[in-house]
């Protein structure tokens, strides 16, 4: 078991910090130069790990040159898909999490209403395999981008915001179909992980990321002593701002969604009905557009754009008022208009005692999510395989010797 840990805890680190020398892993995982002479020597002897020449930085350097470990990138293949409201991406990844592959699909509404999902998804992965056949037989798994709640299985959704999508059992028809392992993770909580793998002064702070844009999304990590990676992903934006009000794509009335994503600021500009069916997609120009009306002094973007930062402050609001949270990130194209939305963030939030207490906490802004989105599932995909790879028992000890 130890021999285990410590196997995780080198993998970990050179997925960290890597590529680095034996002397650098030493001192950044505390092991000894024994112990981790023995564990390197296993993840080398397995092919899990291998070893590179380390760069001469002087034309002097005398002696053999020093040498760094890294995962070593024929361990194998991982296949990422990402899928929201618009658009799907399929990546292929080595074990090194170098990008071999990658293909783009739209995806309309009526998309899953004409193919059943797993089908879909089974397509997506054979063409990849299609385009790609030296790597089928190496191919360690798919890990799945998806919008809306997971059923208790994790094996699909109960409801997405996209639509037909929910209720169909994907994970199961994935393996049977093709034996292979899925994972569905929620994008929310993605995007908190992917953060905290870009900027690792996150590493250790609570942060909440919201996504603005088609749907309103969050993601938390709160880490703790016992679990530095503890968080999950919140239905934030259906959460109930108003009850009673504006129509959400859920079905619902009055969710934070309603009134702060871009369908919904749309709706409000144009002075269209609240109870008005949400638009199923709206382009990015008309976004702009209402951008433009509001800075240049149109009274009703201008509200549409209060309102929206009202819902979001409010949230934020309740989201303070139960969790410590060090930094609020803020991504998506909404972002471009945190200017006309900042004044009503604030005194949303100062709705609550913690929000006047301790005012709302620091805010940055990311103008594309899906960096940290694909950051945030790569990693949790690669770390899962280094997980298998520390269990892989090496041989034991005496065997070795008597060989």
């Amino acid at each position: 078991m130890i021999r285990r840990q410590n196997r995780l805890l080198v993998l970990d680190t050179l997925r960290r910090h890597g590529p680095v020398s034996r002397s650098q892993v030493a001192v950044l995982t505390g092991l000894s130069n024994a112990t981790l002479t023995a564990i390197a020597a296993d993840l080398v002897g397995d092919g899990i790990v291998t070893e590179l020449a380390e760069p001469q930085t002087g034309t002097k350097a005398r002696g053999r040159p020093a040498v760094q470990l890294v995962h070593n990138r024929c361990a194998g293949f991982v296949l990422l898909i990402e899928l929201d409201v618009n658009r799907c991406r399929t990546s292929l990844l080595d074990y090194g999490g170098v990008l071999i592959d990658r293909v783009e699909t739209r995806v309309g509404p009526a998309l899953f209403s004409e193919t059943a999902p797993a089908t879909w998804f089974i397509e997506r992965i054979g063409q990849m395999i299609e385009r790609n056949p030296d790597i089928a037989s190496a191919l360690h798994g798919v890990s799945i981008s998806v919008q809306g709640i997971l059923d208790n299985a994790g094996n699909g959704l109960t409801w997405s915001p996209i639509s037909h999508l929910g209720g169909h059992d994907i994970v199961s028809a994935v393996h049977d179909r093709l034996g292979l392992t899925a994972r569905l993770f929620k994008r929310g909580r993605l995007m908190a992980d992917g953060m905290q793998w870009l900027d690792p002064a996150l590493s250790q702070s609570s942060i909440a990321t919201i996504y603005l844009g088609s749907t309103i999304g969050m993601g938390l990590t709160m880490p703790t002593a016992s679990s530095p990676n503890a968080g999950l992903a919140t239905e934030f934006g259906h959460m109930i701002h108003m009850p009673g009000g504006a129509l959400c794509r859920c079905g619902a009335r009055g969710c934070v969604e309603a009134y702060a994503a871009d369908y919904a600021i749309l709706r409000a500009a144009y002075s269209v009905p609240e109870h008005a069916a949400p638009a199923n997609a709206v382009p990015p120009s008309d976004f702009q557009r209402i951008i433009s009306r509001a800075r240049q002094g149109d009274r009703g973007a201008q509200r549409a754009f209060a309102a929206a930062g009202n819902a979001i402050g409010h949230g934020i609001s309740g989201l303070i008022s139960i969790v410590d949270i060090d930094k609020v990130i803020l991504l998506g194209p909404g972002t471009a208009a945190y200017d006309l939305m900042a004044p009503a963030i604030a005194d949303g939030a100062a709705a609550s005692l913690m929000g006047r207490m301790r005012g709302i906490p620091p805010i940055e802004r990311i103008a594309d999510a899906g960096e940290p989105i694909y950051r945030g599932l790569m990693m949790k995909t690669l770390t899962e395989i280094d997980r298998t790879f520390a269990n892989r028992a090496s041989l034991p000890l005496a065997r070795r010797s008597s060989g």
